[in-house]
This record gives C-alpha cells, sequence and structure tokens, in this order.
C-alpha cells in the first residue's frame, strides 16, 4: 500500500484513498460509487480531498441533440458555391470508402446577431437573440461514424464497449458528490439514444443517471401509497433505516445490496424535496411563457429546460436533456433536411429561454450550458436531400459557467467536411466541462476491473480560447 501522505497523487478524481477504501469493503468495484456517498454521510472518517482548480461552475445542463445535428445548417455556414460540385466523400456507414460526391447545396439564412456578429440560421433565431452568452466551437470531431458506437465514444470518452465505461455525468458525480443530499447529483430528462448515455459502469450504479420526465408526474412511485398518516410514514422510515443499517453490518462484503440500500434512502429523501423540485405550477406565466410551455411546439423541451433550471437551482450538478432520442435519433436527417426543421423549432426558443432565465436570475455565471450531439453532417447526401454522418467535423457550443459569450472558435474546411482550424477531439469538450467545475481531466481515474481507468484518453484538454 502506498504511502497514505501521496493521496492526492494516486487518488486524484474524489475524495477517498479508493484501493484503500475497496479493501476494507472487502473488494467490488461498486464499492467506488459507495464509498463517496458514505464520506458525505460522514461514514468514512478518514477520507481525503483532493486539490482541485477554481471552480466557476457549479451544475451542467447538457442539451443533448440525438441523431447528429447538422453544423452547415444551423452554426456554420458555407457558401453555396460548391453545390452540384463533386468533392472527395467517403460511402455511408461502415463503407468508408473513397469516391466523389456532389454537394447539395444550403437553403437556409443566415443572420449576424449581437456585437460580435455571429451568424447563426433561421432555423434558430431565439438562440441567436442570445448569440452574445454563447461560445459556438465549430471544429469538433470524433472516430465513430455510426450512431451507437458514436453515442458510447461522445457519452463515456471510450470507444467500444469492452469495459462498462460510465457515461460522462456519472464521472462528474463521482467526482463532485451531491450538494443537496435530497436530489440526486446526475438527472435525466428525455429519452436518449442509448443506455451507455445514463450508466454509471465500473463506477456504479450509484452514480447511474436518475430519469426524470415533464409532466404530471415527472418521477415515476415518487409518492407513498394514498391513505397513510405522515406519522405512520416516520415510523417506516425509522423501520427502514434501522433495517439498512443491520444490512450494513451483516453484509459489509456485498457492495450491491450496500448500492440499493443507498438507493431506497435516497429515494425516501427525494419524496421530502422532489415534488416541490418538479412542481411547475408555481412558476409565473411570463417565466413559462420564455420556455415556450404555452405553445404546443415548444411545450414538451420548455418544460424539460424550466425543470432544468429548477434542479441547478437547488444543487443537481449534472442535468442531462436528451432531445428527440430512441433508435438513431430524431435528428438523423438522411431522407431530407427539412426534417430538422420541427426540432429546431421544438428546442429554439426554450434554449434561449432557459439561457435567459439563467441570466436575470444571476445563475448563468456559475450554470454550464452545453449543446452537442454524436456527430454532424456531410455537406453530400445519399442521392437525397438530405445529409449523411459526419464525424471529421462539426459544431458544438456552451454558455455560462466561465464561457466567453459571443465568440467562435475553429473552424472547417470550406465545404464543413473536415476540422481543420483547431480541430477539438470530442474529449476536449469533456475536460473543458471538467475544467469549468474545477476539476482536472488529467486526473480524472479510478482503479476498477484491475486497471486504471481514464476519463479522458485522448485530445488536447480544455478548449482555453473559450475560457473567460
Amino acid at each position: 500500500m502506498s504511502d497514505n501522505s501521496n493521496h492526492s497523487k494516486i487518488y486524484p478524481c474524489g475524495r477517498i484513498a479508493r484501493r484503500e477504501f475497496i479493501h476494507q469493503v472487502g473488494g467490488g468495484f461498486l464499492g467506488l460509487a459507495l464509498g463517496g456517498l458514505w464520506a458525505e454521510a460522514g461514514e468514512i472518517q478518514d477520507a481525503e480531498v483532493s486539490p482541485r482548480l477554481v471552480a466557476k461552475a457549479k451544475s451542467v445542463i447538457f442539451l443533448f441533440m440525438c441523431g447528429g445535428v447538422s453544423h452547415i445548417d444551423t452554426f456554420d455556414p458555407k457558401d453555396n458555391k460548391w453545390a452540384g460540385k463533386f468533392i472527395d466523400a467517403v460511402g455511408f456507414g461502415d463503407n468508408q470508402a473513397a469516391m466523389k460526391r456532389p454537394v447539395i447545396p444550403c437553403l437556409r439564412t443566415f443572420t449576424r446577431y449581437g456585437k460580435s456578429g455571429i451568424p447563426v440560421s433561421d432555423w434558430f433565431p431565439n438562440v441567436g437573440g442570445v448569440i452574445e452568452e454563447i461560445a459556438v466551437v465549430r471544429s469538433m470531431w470524433c472516430h465513430e461514424v455510426n450512431h451507437f458506437p458514436a453515442v458510447i465514444e461522445t457519452s463515456t470518452g471510450h470507444r467500444g464497449r469492452g469495459f462498462d465505461h460510465p457515461t460522462f455525468g456519472s464521472w462528474v458525480s463521482y467526482a463532485l458528490g451531491s450538494a443537496n443530499k435530497n436530489l440526486p447529483t446526475f438527472v435525466n430528462l428525455g429519452r436518449p439514444s442509448s443506455p451507455v448515455q445514463l450508466t454509471g459502469g465500473y463506477l456504479g450504479a450509484s452514480m447511474a443517471a436518475t430519469p426524470f420526465q415533464a409532466g404530471e408526474t415527472p418521477i415515476p412511485n415518487l409518492y407513498p401509497p394514498a391513505g397513510g398518516s405522515s406519522a405512520e410514514r416516520e415510523r417506516q422510515m425509522q423501520l427502514l433505516q434501522t433495517m439498512n443499517q443491520e444490512f450494513r453490518e451483516r453484509y459489509a462484503i456485498n457492495s450491491d445490496i450496500q448500492a440499493r440500500a443507498k438507493a431506497y434512502e435516497l429515494a425516501a429523501r427525494m419524496q421530502l424535496s422532489a415534488p416541490e423540485a418538479v412542481d411547475l405550477s408555481g412558476e409565473p406565466d411570463h417565466v413559462k411563457a420564455l420556455y415556450g410551455v404555452d405553445e404546443k411546439a415548444t411545450e414538451e423541451f420548455g418544460r424539460q429546460l424550466l425543470l432544468a433550471r429548477r434542479l441547478a437551482e437547488r444543487g443537481v450538478r449534472f442535468i442531462q436533456i436528451c432531445n428527440a432520442g430512441g433508435g438513431n435519433g430524431g435528428w438523423d436527417a438522411h431522407g431530407d433536411m427539412k426534417t430538422h426543421g420541427p426540432l429546431c423549432r421544438a428546442t429554439d426558443k426554450p434554449i434561449a429561454g432557459l439561457i435567459k432565465d439563467l441570466k436575470q436570475r444571476g445563475m448563468l455565471d456559475q450554470t454550464l450550458v452545453v449543446w452537442t450531439s454524436e456527430f454532424g453532417r456531410t455537406p453530400w447526401s445519399q442521392n437525397t436531400t438530405g445529409r449523411d454522418h459526419n464525424p471529421k467535423g462539426y459544431t458544438s457550443w456552451m454558455a455560462g459557467g466561465g464561457i466567453k459569450g459571443g465568440v467562435t472558435h475553429g473552424g472547417t474546411d470550406e465545404v464543413g467536411y473536415k476540422a481543420v482550424d483547431s480541430p477539438h477531439y470530442y474529449s476536449d469538450l469533456h475536460a473543458t466541462i471538467l475544467h469549468q467545475l474545477g476539476l482536472d481531466y488529467k486526473k480524472m481515474t479510478v482503479q476498477a476491473l484491475g486497471r486504471t481507468m481514464k476519463l479522458v484518453e485522448e485530445g488536447s484538454g480544455p478548449i482555453n480560447e473559450i475560457i473567460s
């Protein structure tokens, strides 16, 4: 065992000496997650705090557009002088054979917004109105060309499923712990493209996303059965606590049971706090209108983003919103780029409303809003008016949380195919988010499954050009 005085170098990600803890509980990688929970509850007295960077953000609202948004038609305009001309291209999906394909025209119009004059598509006029709060990164890239592998790569920081890697929100939850013990640390809203976007992986089930949903029942099975009194409920809770304590003592080595016990305890605490957190009825009409809750096209996504703001307000660390998920994702526009239109209308006003609301409440400085997708789309089509998958160059953007506003960074080539100006692998987005949360991406490692696991395997690190 290494010298305890050097724990901050050996275990830089979280709050405890994890090898020592796993040894104490008898092994098992679920102990990693339980260690964080127990440390917060004061159940581990020798937990050590690792040095961090200065945190500029307390919470992240992570907007994931499922299916691959076309950067060319939204935030990365190109000259249509190449329309109809043949360029070097590749086949669809796994067929990456070289070929020549004609560029299809972009039918959108772009308006320059704000003092910065950043051009934004007519599909996102409301986001254009808040562009002075946004840093647009036009030079993202990843490896995978198909949806499911790309979602794995961009969600976990790793390619393939050789190991049960946790999703990014789980790493944040694991590293920072809870700021509100009566609410989950990591919440997901909306249908994901893949269960990988929710998993705690080898960090344990306690680090996985807790699914919330918009509507009258944001959290299924949250409320206790009708008819019981509060006094009876309190007696039940005391009995449950006693039983859980007995389980801890009797099955200290079984980390699966420990994780399940903690999950039930969190569920019980949520019955006290979550109903108020998810209740939108008290929000003023003008705030609901800001998010488009009163309009059919924007109601669902608007409710999700309004709920996200309420959760961030109450200390939830990582709120992930998956838009148009399921299957390959609704943004997968192979047949016709016009299918982007309804999705942009559904998300444009709520996104702008979220940024405006956070700013007027004084929350934007400490809340990091991230907009991204698993990849972009190609300049050419598959003999249609849609576009193919493009991992070689696409756009993500960030706002708040210590990020510069009204700036663009990086760029793709003149047809929008490859990132050529300051290219950033997707892990650089992860590293930037971690940096704003006060975490060093190089130190995000854990001992699991007999080896040292890293969140970020490659890339250049935080995108310093957009950090204020």
